[in-house]
C-alpha cells in the first residue's frame, strides 16, 4: 500500500501538472471507485472545475476544487496515479482530461481504492491522528498518544487514528532503527524508547521522500517512474536476508494479520539493549 512517503511523492509530482487545470472530461470505468455518489452525479459535479491546490493527509490525496469542494483519493493497497500514460492499462479505474490536453489516469489491480467529491471533508479525514512530519509532533506528543494503550508498538504505529500515515513497511524500518522489537507494548516503552522511535520515524519518512518512496509492489509514480526507498531497506520485504548490522536472519511474524520484519537480536523482546556495535 502507497503510505506517506509514496503519497507525498504523488502530490508533487502532479503539482506542477493539474494545478489550475479544469476537469475538461471525466470518464469513470468502475462504479465502486466512487464513494456516496452516483457515476454520472460524480462526473456532471466534477467536469468543469479547477484544481486550486494539491495537499496530502495521511495516505489520501486532497485536491481543492475551484468550486469549495474537495476530491478526495486514497489509494489503498494497489492504486497509482499516472500522468499521461502511453496506453490505457486493462486495470484502469477513471480517467480525468485536463483543459491543458493533460490526462490522469486511477490505475488499481485490486480495485480497494476510493474516490470521494464534497464540500466537508471532516467525515473523510477527521479521526485521522497528528502528521508524523509536523513541527507541532513532538515526542511528548507521541508519548501521550501511546501512553492511553496497551498494545504492541507495531501495532499502534499503523492505527491511523494515532499517527496519520505510517504503513508496514515504515513501521517496520522504525522499529528496526530504533532497536525496537514490533511486539513490545506501548505501555513497556520507556521516555528514551520512544524518543528513539520518534527520532526514527521522521528520519525514514524524510529520506523516503527524498527518495520517492518505496516500489517494492505495484506502486509508481506518476510518469511511470520507481521510487528508491526500497534500496535502503534493513528489515521490510527482507525475510530470510542477513540483518546488515548484525548478521542475524531477518525474521517474518504476522501480527494482526500484518506481515512484521524484524532482526530478532538487535530487536529482543526485552528492555535490555543487546551488546550491539554503534549504528554505523
Amino acid at each position: 500500500m502507497p503510505e506517506l512517503p509514496e503519497v507525498e511523492t504523488i502530490k508533487n509530482e502532479l503539482l506542477p501538472w493539474v494545478v489550475g487545470q479544469r476537469f475538461d472530461q471525466v470518464s469513470v470505468f468502475d462504479s465502486q471507485l466512487i464513494y456516496q455518489l452516483p457515476v454520472p452525479e460524480f462526473c456532471r459535479r466534477l467536469t468543469g472545475q479547477a484544481i486550486e491546490s494539491i495537499n496530502r493527509r495521511g495516505k489520501y490525496l486532497i485536491f481543492q476544487l475551484s468550486s469549495a469542494q474537495y476530491l478526495v483519493m486514497h489509494l489503498r493497497m494497489s492504486g497509482a496515479l499516472l500522468l499521461n500514460p502511453k496506453e490505457i492499462r486493462p486495470h484502469t479505474r477513471a480517467s480525468f482530461t485536463f483543459s491543458n490536453g493533460n490526462q490522469l489516469v486511477f490505475n488499481d489491480q485490486r480495485r480497494l481504492g476510493i474516490i470521494w467529491l464534497g464540500e466537508n471533508i471532516a467525515p473523510i479525514i477527521g479521526k485521522l491522528g497528528p502528521e508524523p512530519l509536523d513541527k507541532d509532533f513532538t515526542a511528548n506528543v507521541l508519548s501521550q498518544r501511546l501512553s492511553k494503550h496497551h498494545i504492541p508498538i507495531k501495532v499502534a504505529l499503523v492505527d491511523q487514528s494515532l499517527i496519520a500515515g505510517i504503513g508496514n513497511m515504515y513501521a517496520d524500518e522504525t522499529l528496526f532503527a530504533a532497536r525496537i522489537h514490533p511486539l513490545r507494548t506501548t505501555d513497556s516503552l520507556s521516555t528514551r524508547e520512544i524518543q528513539d522511535i520518534h527520532n526514527s520515524i521522521q528520519s525514514i519518512l524524510r529520506s523516503a521522500i527524498a527518495k520517492k518512496g518505496a516500489s517494492t509492489d505495484t506502486y509508481i509514480r506518476p510518469g511511470g517512474q520507481l521510487g528508491t526507498a526500497h534500496l535502503d531497506f534493513k528489515v521490510a520485504h527482507r525475510k530470510g536476508m542477513p540483518c546488515p548490522i548484525c548478521g542475524a536472519p531477518i525474521e517474518r511474524i504476522f501480527l494482526r494479520n500484518r506481515g512484521t520484519y524484524f532482526c530478532p537480536n538487535c530487536q529482543p523482546l526485552t528492555t535490555q539493549m543487546p551488546l550491539l556495535p554503534p549504528w554505523p
